[in-house]
């Protein structure tokens, strides 16, 4: 029988201790009401101990975010009292409070950071949880490096905190040490005892990802009898992070065959999950993340590209829907091969003879060399580029005509009046502008706003390095919303004001096509 894996979210404890991602109380109100979108079972608010503002914004947590017994609102404290007090004077607001506690059990810990016997340690914790338990009914105990310490230490301590009330035992692998096999053998064993002496006890795992193996290390957790993962948003937190929630949630689901195990994560929110805790930390998810990465659903290689449009499992283990993407992303390159090409411009209702689509593929290497990628628009006019050299049917030229070329820009910038001035072509129509605003991207785009007649608003500007050097590539990717749908447009440049402009116009082009393309029925 399948089964359930509670969900224990420390991306506002464990992740918000990312330096420089600190988030103030609203921001981490907004993350806290997200993640209760995506339905983890638990959340940990943060580490009210540390300053007034994280008891202030635990609290605040727990009184608006924490109304449902279906979802825990917990804190972290160590094995003392001041601390499982500020904890359950943060948490007790909730429906459904727990109070969570950690301290080491490895011998680096025992001896060379709190410089104690194994037995004085023992007690400490022991009389922690006898002293959180008599605060309110829920109270996890977590072994502090218990990947490096002795198994029969840790397995005496478990079993001691257990009896002293605890009702999860949680078994971090705190230093990302473990390796899947040794850790699965390790969380077996203490499954079987733990099931043994309470079968009522959920035991769980936090993994680090120090040596880039916390997902498998969780996943292998699983497999070998653990009740609750510990995990994060985008995989954030200390050092090189935790376990990323999205991939052993997506893992789980897509892997069920083998896991014979699920979550109650609404997957739907994933995405937009990640989005928000990228944005309010200022940390960019890499591009080739798993699940949440900007290219975690794009297909670039001709063979793929291919091979996908005959049949989607032939390169696709996750559909784009199920994880709140719209589909999936078929970019061309100067790598896409005939048949994504050939795909992409009958998408467009473009009615060409297999004749004439060799000369306008030949024409699409040319132009994908130049551009790195290609869109929508660029196809309309490459096919009527083609017709019109080799005298045949111009009937694109209607479509050609309704796209937007930069021709031209100026940016100053300055800490009194940053300004721009743009100049766009349309056809045979050419449109100036000069505008001011609060930086040389507001004043860059409000300029092309007032030229190009196309409802759309920013909703997402990034820029990033793509080459180092003197004249290295900017890459800027814009994300936009016109009547409901959102749009994804990217440009590459030296000048990084250009490619801002270039993105900008990709992405009203690309609103454009769709009022050439018939809509289903």
């Amino acid at each position: 029988m399948s089964r359930k894996i509670w969900v224990f979210d420390t991306t506002l404890r464990d992740g918000e201790q990312v330096p420089g991602a600190k988030l103030n109380i609203y921001e981490k109100l907004e993350v806290a009401q997200q993640l209760k979108k995506l339905q983890v079972d638990i959340i940990e608010a943060g580490f009210p101990a540390s300053s007034e503002g994280d008891f202030q914004a635990v609290k605040q947590i727990a009184q608006q975010v924490g109304g449902s017994t279906n979802m825990m609102i917990t804190a972290l404290a160590r094995a003392v009292k001041s601390d499982i007090d500020a904890v359950y004077n943060a948490v007790k607001y909730a429906e459904n409070p727990m109070i969570h506690m950690v301290l080491g059990t490895s011998d680096i810990h025992v001896e060379k950071k709190f410089s104690k016997s194994k037995d004085q340690i023992l007690q400490i914790g022991v009389d922690a949880v006898k002293y959180a338990k008599s605060l309110m009914p829920q109270v996890q105990y977590s072994t502090e490096d218990a990947s490096r310490s002795d198994f029969e230490y840790l397995w005496k301590t478990i079993e001691a905190v257990i009896d002293a009330g605890a009702t999860m035992i949680n078994v971090p692998d705190t230093v990302g040490w473990a390796v899947p096999e040794q850790f699965g053998d390790m969380i077996y064993k203490l499954n079987n005892r733990i099931k043994n002496v309470n079968p009522d006890v959920l035991l769980s795992v936090h993994c680090h990802n120090d040596l880039g193996m916390a997902t498998a290390n969780t996943l292998q957790a699983v497999k070998n009898g653990a009740d609750k993962v510990e995990c994060t948003v985008n995989g954030i937190g200390e050092r090189a992070g935790n376990a990323a929630l999205e991939e052993v949630v997506m893992a789980l689901s897509t892997r069920g065959d083998y896991f014979d195990a699920f979550t109650s994560i609404n997957k739907k929110e994933i995405i937009n999950t990640s989005k928000i805790v990228s944005s309010l930390m200022g940390l960019d998810v890499q591009v080739n993340k798993a699940i949440t990465g900007d290219n975690a659903f794009a297909h670039s290689s001709g063979i793929h590209q291919d091979g996908l449009l005959k049949s989607r499992d032939a390169y696709e283990i996750i559909h784009p829907t199920e994880v709140g993407l719209d589909d999936m992303e078929l970019i061309l390159t100067a790598r896409s091969g005939r048949h994504a090409v050939r795909n992409a411009i009958n998408n467009l209702s473009i009615d060409i003879t297999d004749e004439q689509f060799e000369g306008v593929f030949a024409d699409f290497l040319e132009l994908a060399d130049a551009k790195k990628e290609v869109y929508d628009h660029d196809l309309f006019i490459l096919v009527e580029d083609y017709l019109r050299r080799h005298d045949k049917i111009a009937n694109f030229e209607k479509h050609a005509d309704a796209f937007y070329v930069l021709e031209d820009i100026q940016v100053i910038s300055n800490p009194i009046f940053p300004s721009a001035t743009i100049k766009v072509s349309k056809g045979t129509e050419t449109f100036r502008a000069s505008t001011v605003g609060t930086g040389p991207i507001d004043a860059l785009y409000t300029a092309l706003k007032e030229v190009i007649d196309v409802d759309m608003n920013i909703m997402e500007y990034k820029i990033s390095s793509v080459t180092r050097g003197k004249e290295a590539l900017g890459k800027v990717k814009i994300q936009v919303q016109s009547h409901d749908k959102t749009y994804i447009a990217k440009a590459t440049h030296t000048d990084v004001i250009r490619a801002s402009a270039e993105a900008y116009i990709n992405a009203a082009n690309s609103i454009i096509v769709e009022q050439f393309v018939p809509t289903e029925v």
